[in-house]
């Protein structure tokens, strides 16, 4: 468990990071993802209004950084998904929940040495926007804790 003090650090910091950035071209797509508040809340907040596990926070939080790059180098696409969600729009000045058709990219990359899958979001008659970075990670057999990255290629 992370104590609260680097959390607290890594999270200024990310959030500083992310606020200066405004949008990102990505070659699959053909077009520039936004870099929006929806996207710094998703890190934080698993649901609307219910926070995720600090670990989770700080795992993403300090992976943040990567994500316009991998966004940036994507010619090639993962994963996709469509669904239909409900989503918060204000409709005649109040808050309403919606179904909305929703579409999610995913990219995987590898960046300073670290795996991480990407998630572009787009909300039907919306702009496409990041929407998460994962980390890819593999568990370690001898003592059971989570590894960022493989370390060996010849065995990945």
């Amino acid at each position: 468990m992370v104590d609260q003090k680097k959390i607290t650090k890594v999270k200024e910091k990310a959030e500083e990071f992310y606020k200066a950035l405004d949008n990102v071209y990505c070659p699959y797509l053909g077009e520039k993802v936004n870099f929006n508040a929806k996207g710094l809340d998703h890190i934080k907040f698993k649901t609307w209004n219910r926070t995720r596990v600090r670990d989770d926070q700080y795992m993403r939080l300090k992976l943040i950084h990567l994500a316009p790059e991998a966004i940036r180098k994507s010619n090639t696409i993962q994963g996709y998904s469509e669904t239909k969600e409900f989503e918060r729009k204000k409709i005649n000045s109040r808050w309403e929940k919606v179904l909305t058709p929703v579409s999610y990219y995913e990219f995987v990359a590898i960046l300073e040495g670290i795996r991480v899958r990407v998630i572009v979001r787009n909300v039907e008659g919306g702009q496409k926007h990041f929407w998460s970075i994962i980390p890819f990670w593999k568990m370690n057999k001898e003592n059971g804790k989570r590894l960022l990255h493989y370390g060996k290629p010849s065995e990945d």
